[in-house]
This record gives C-alpha cells, structure tokens and sequence, in this order.
C-alpha cells in the first residue's frame, strides 16, 4: 500500500431513504435554504442527542459537506447527512415541513419513538 492511499481520508458511506427521507413540503423548502447558504454541496445534518422532556431530541443545521464518518442519503433532491449513532434512533424517519403558524417548522416521524412530548420537540425509545 503507498503511502498516500493509506493517508487519504474516509469519505461518507452512503445510504438509503430507508434510513430518513423528506417529505415533498421538506425537500422543497431544504433546496431553497442551501441555495441561499451557497451550499452547492450542502447537506441537512440531522442528529439524536441527549435533552428535552422525553430524553432525546432532534438537532438539525445546514452543514457545506457531510462528515467522513457520517452516512449520507439523498432524498428529494437534498443531501442528509446523519452520523452513525443518530442513525440508530432515526431508522424509517420522515422529516416534513409546514408554514402553520402554530406548529410550523420541520417536525420529524420517527417509527422508534415510544413516546414524545406535547411540544414534539422530544422522544424516547
């Protein structure tokens, strides 16, 4: 092996909408986002971390690139980038998106959660 292919850095695995796909209104609404970031390779980083009233909650950003450890999906046009141990809890999720003003934003349908807050912020497994 040379020297330079054992330096070169792991790119991300790739993945499947079987792990998260968006919604139509999500991918749509993502498209617009990146575009107005300048993330032409952009992608929605979305993890699972540790907080809210039901134990775990939902963290989404807009990142330029996904990590060299994280999986990557593409989904209605869109880069999802999700790292390893998010992908546990996220398994058979859809992100949608509404413009309602009352429960407006992006709200994640997770098959894992065994149950979530009133706000919808929040799960647990």
């Amino acid at each position: 092996m040379s020297a330079s292919a054992s330096s070169a850095v792991p790119g991300p695995k790739i993945g499947s909408e079987k792990l998260v796909r968006l919604s139509e209104a999500a991918g749509s609404h993502l498209l617009g986002l990146l575009q107005k970031k300048g993330y032409a390779d952009g992608a929605l980083k979305v993890s699972v971390v540790g907080g809210g009233c039901s134990g775990l909650q939902y963290q989404m950003e807009l990142v330029p690139g996904a990590g060299p450890r994280d999986i990557l999906i593409q989904s209605r046009g869109v880069h999802i980038s999700v790292d390893p141990k998010s992908a546990v809890f996220l398994s058979g999720s859809e992100i949608d998106f509404s413009t309602d003003l009352q429960k407006g934003g992006f709200r994640v349908t997770n098959p894992n959660a065994r149950a979530t807050c009133s706000c919808g912020e929040s799960f647990s497994t």
